[in-house]
């Protein structure tokens, strides 16, 4: 299965393109994965093209393509005035109003301070619930303290196995039961009155 990390990251090296690549890592731990890697710091120009002229240079449309027909996608974005960044945002309005429906996504996100973490909840959820995808239960925010700290490694893992269990068909998978009688409503609507299913009063106790 293929799986596209989206990172907004800006700088080189950048914690925003480290988290995606340790969360990809943990997918590929669970399931077999081939991973691609979208930069969109490499795709800015284009991206701004798109929005004048309506039409995307070669490498916008390769990533758009790419993540058209991924199997999963994890979006990894630093938090930008207390939200996702314009870049990220940007690329996201320039796909296909479809490309999303219904496919598996990791949403994660880092910045310098534990106080935006709720990114997560008010900003990346709602846009990919809006774009159809279906978004796994754990996020991932990483400050600047928690690289090398207790904690950051049990969210990757847990949000990638939540990824890997969507991706493999897993996630909501239920055994179904044939062994269970059916009783008629008016059977039961029967049994609740105040003569019994027989007609007859209940003895007084």
């Amino acid at each position: 299965m293929k799986l596209v990390v989206v990172s907004a990251g800006l700088s080189v090296p950048s914690s925003t393109r480290l988290l995606g690549d340790r969360l990809a890592a943990a997918v590929g731990r669970h399931t077999p994965v081939r991973t691609e890697v979208v930069e969109l710091r490499d795709l800015a120009v284009e991206i701004a093209h798109n929005f004048t002229n309506g039409f995307p240079g070669r490498a916008l449309s390769a990533a758009q393509d790419a993540v058209a027909n991924a199997d999963a996608l994890i979006v990894v974005t630093p938090v930008f005035s207390a939200s996702y960044s314009g870049l990220f945002k940007s690329f996201f309005d320039v796909l296909d109003k479809d490309a999303l429906e219904g496919k598996p996504v990791l949403i994660a996100a880092t910045g310098g301070t534990a106080r935006h973490s709720l990114v997560l909840e008010h900003a990346l959820r709602p846009l990919f619930a809006y774009l159809r995808a279906v978004v796994v239960p754990t996020g991932v925010y990483a400050a600047s303290e928690d690289w090398g700290a207790e904690g950051l490694d049990g969210r990757i893992e847990r949000a990638a196995g939540e990824l890997a269990a969507l991706m493999t068909g897993l996630s909501g998978a239920r055994p179904v039961r044939d062994d269970f009688d059916v009783v008629p409503f008016a059977d039961r609507l029967a049994a609740l009155s105040p003569t019994g299913p027989s007609g007859t009063a209940p003895a007084a106790v």
